[in-house]
């Protein structure tokens, strides 16, 4: 049996989120997601999520390609594979080749997990959904 792993912060979900999802289970046996709690994504990227923790939990827990769905505490991916005994990873390629996951993808190798790339959606991000939405709220102020 192969297990996946992916993670995300899956706030306001969209295609981008089921595209990951549906090509990562396309090459795995079961699929194990892990939702960037709302901590975490405070500490990393300086913000808070629009959908709470437990709501984005649901959420990809009901989409059909999904297995388990595990809050993710850390960024660190040796901790997870120590939990969750993984044998690849789904990233998307907007992390490709930086320092960071060039770190990451030689750890995981040692242990051997592979890790695989997938295409970013460039034409929709949560990112950019917030924006629109800051913009429309801006106007009716």
């Amino acid at each position: 049996m192969i297990i996946g792993y992916t993670t995300g912060v899956f706030d306001l979900f969209h295609i981008g989120h089921l595209n990951v999802l549906r090509k990562s289970k396309s090459m795995c046996d079961r699929l194990i997601v892990g939702v960037s709690t709302d901590e975490l994504l405070f500490e990393y990227k300086k913000k808070h999520p629009v959908i709470p923790f437990e709501e984005r939990c649901q959420i990809v827990q009901h989409i059909e390609y999904v297995d388990l769905v595990v809050p993710q505490v850390s960024m660190d991916k040796i901790e997870a594979w120590k939990k969750n005994k993984f044998d690849i990873v789904f990233v998307g390629d907007d992390w490709y080749e930086t320092d960071k996951w060039n770190d990451i993808e030689f750890e995981l190798k040692n242990i051997g997990v592979n890790v695989i790339y997938f295409p970013y959606t460039t034409t929709t991000s949560s990112t950019l959904i917030n924006e629109i939405l800051n913009e429309k709220r801006n106007l009716l102020k």
